[in-house]
């Protein structure tokens, strides 16, 4: 499974979101390869999910990726609950 984790300028947001999105798929035991980007990049590439904020959700509508909306990049709990959904 690929996960791209989506900000803005693609470094230092995406990058924090990126390691807790590592964290709690971690603490959920399941593996999958997660990277980040900005907002620009993202809609050229295809991972199985994008992770981002209502806000630059707008900017990827119509991505072949499955879309998740996490606007708290550093509330864990947030984090899980969305990731959560996709599994469940």
């Amino acid at each position: 499974m690929k996960i791209l984790c989506v900000c803005g300028l693609g470094q230092g947001t995406s990058l924090i979101l990126r390691m807790n999105v590592d964290t709690v798929l971690r603490q959920m035991g399941i593996q999958a390869d997660v990277d980040n980007t900005d907002v620009s990049s993202a809609s050229s590439e295809r991972p199985d999910l994008i992770i981002t904020s209502n806000e630059l959700s707008e900017s990827l509508s119509g991505h072949s990726s499955k879309i998740v909306i996490v606007n708290n990049y550093f509330d864990l709990n947030e984090i899980r609950q969305a990731l959560e959904s996709q599994f469940n």
